[in-house]
């Protein structure tokens, strides 16, 4: 209990945020040992993905003293890599508790390691920094946001020049930097940076309209919602631009606001969060619904079905996006991660372009070299990588809007496209089984279990072959993850989150669609509803 005082008390000198100095003091005071010992058991680990933890005082927390470390170790990295006093940084936030604020530590960092640092002028999309990047030729950018995390949330994302997420070996580098770092009171501090006008916003907005044609069909009745989150001026502003009429927007959730008051997580995937949209939709007799996360770097859609509205899976509307820019002839490399569906490789290889698979995240995905579209089933799709290389639910809502109006023109619907898909391609139907893990080490435990004694046979379906992800291969980097090839074209992928503490099971089977796309679709929903009982006994979740 010393020790750990002797460090709280450290921690406790150094932090210059009012808020968490008194919430670490009372803590201190009052003997809690297991908060304490929980907030200061290690520092929030800095990755791939960059910070994301819950917002609060301590080395495990998100805190301004985590963020200045990070920053500064950012800022070290660039100089070592020969980033000069010409060189800047692009810094954007979002409207989350204390984006703000970390975002001006950030740049007082910068400023004072002695780069530019170049400051979104308000709570932006996520896809403005990737874009800014390369826009304004910055040596990296960092965006404060926890995406779609719980209200309790904050993050920080880093890119490199090339406008994509950081990478090994820099995610390692960046935090060896960080770990040199001992006390933010001796780390030089500058000015706030520069703060960018209207005109990136303005250059963005341009950018993303040129991913639809011109002069096509306008023609829809929308509804949308930006969750809480900073979408909102920004698709107004760009349909608008792009001629389609005003979107209704949720009048509940079309304002920023970090509490996220009318859904549990603010998450277009999870249930409940996309009720009030669709009961709007059933209201005004909506063609579509779309819908970004709060960071707006995700897209979601809803249909009209005979049985009311539903979301579409993340797959699905990759399948609609991909199959659109194919029939539109965009030629170059088409690319998703390997727990999305292999539907999108299977048309690829009909209209005679090359397919990737990567592994999950679009740190990868945005890599891929000639991209001309990418995706992940997690709602992420690039389609502007000359641009944006990121996923950007601005874009990708945009190109949704473009073909709902075109076959709404036509006399059809997203439905009817889905169903015209699995027709020529088979039904390439997809589930997730995730479980949220409060004990952290039971995630690589169950790892091992499937490691150890895997299961022969899942839904009834042999299991054919195991790949340990772990291993890494000719194509893919190694990650933590198992992949089961089952017969018939069936798949499970396993693998622990890299955002929130859950081990996610990712499922696909192929039917085909002699006998029609219905009795193909009920075929399919039968095996993945057995394969999924069977992969939870088997990983015991």
């Amino acid at each position: 209990m010393t020790d750990l005082l002797t460090q709280a008390k450290s921690w406790l000198a150094q932090d210059p945020d009012p808020a968490t100095r008194a919430e670490l003091a009372a803590l201190i005071d009052s003997g809690a040992t297991d908060e304490l010992e929980d907030r200061f058991k290690a520092m929030l680990e800095f990755g791939t993905a960059g910070l994301r933890g819950a917002l609060g005082a301590g080395p495990n927390r998100m805190n301004r003293v985590v963020v200045t470390m990070a920053a500064a170790g950012l800022a070290a990295y660039l100089k070592a890599n020969g980033a000069t006093s010409t060189d800047s940084v692009v810094i954007g936030y979002d409207a989350r508790h204390n984006s703000d604020v970390f975002a001006r530590d950030t740049a007082e960092i910068m400023t004072g390691a002695g780069l530019r640092a170049l400051v979104l002028p308000r709570p932006l999309p996520t896809p403005l920094v990737a874009f800014g990047i390369r826009h304004l030729g910055a040596v990296a950018g960092v965006m404060v946001t926890a995406s779609h995390n719980p209200p309790q949330d904050n993050g920080y994302k880093v890119y490199l020049g090339d406008g994509s997420q950081i990478v090994p070996p820099a995610d390692s580098e960046i935090a060896s930097e960080i770990a040199k770092i001992s006390d933010i009171r001796l780390l030089p501090r500058g000015d706030s940076g520069e703060v960018l006008g209207e005109e990136v916003i303005a250059a963005y907005a341009a950018c993303a309209g040129k991913v639809i044609k011109p002069n096509g069909p306008r023609d829809l009745n929308l509804v949308y919602t930006p969750l809480h989150g900073v979408g909102g001026e920004t698709v107004r502003d760009v349909l608008a631009a792009a001629g389609f009429p005003a979107a209704h927007f949720v009048p509940e959730q079309a304002e920023p606001d970090p509490d996220f008051p009318t859904v549990s997580f603010p998450n277009p995937e999870e249930p409940g969060a996309m009720d009030l949209a669709m009961a709007l939709a059933a209201q005004v007799g909506a063609d579509v619904v779309v819908a970004n996360d709060p960071d707006a770097d995700r897209c979601a859609a809803a249909v009209p079905t005979d049985l009311g509205w539903r979301m579409l899976r993340g797959d699905e509307v990759g399948a609609l996006l991909g199959d659109h820019l194919l029939r539109q002839g965009r030629a170059g490399v088409y690319a998703n991660s390997i727990v999305s569906s292999s539907l999108l490789g299977t048309m690829a290889k009909a209209h005679g372009q090359p397919h990737e698979e990567t592994l999950t995240g679009f740190k990868w995905i945005g890599r891929v070299e000639g991209l001309v579209f990418g995706y992940e089933e997690a709602l992420g799709y690039c389609v502007d990588p000359g641009k944006v290389r990121d996923k950007d639910g601005v874009s990708a809502l945009l190109l949704m809007c473009e073909l709902a109006a075109e076959l709404k023109q036509a006399g059809l619907t997203l439905v009817d496209r889905l169903d015209e898909i699995a027709s020529t391609y088979g039904v390439h139907a997809t589930d997730q089984l995730s479980v949220r893990m409060s004990d952290l080490s039971q995630i690589p435990a169950t790892m091992d279990r499937l490691r150890t004694t895997p299961p022969t046979s899942l839904g009834g379906l042999a299991v054919d072959g195991i790949d340990d992800l772990a291993l890494g291969s000719a194509l893919l980097p190694p990650t933590d993850g198992l992949r089961f090839r089952l017969a018939e074209g069936a798949r499970v992928i396993v693998r622990p989150s890299g955002t929130e503490p859950k081990i996610k099971c990712y499922l696909e089977v192929v039917e085909p669609t002699t006998d029609g796309v219905g009795p193909a679709r009920a075929r399919a929903a039968e095996r993945l509803a057995a394969i999924r009982t069977d992969m939870a006994a088997a990983a015991g979740i």
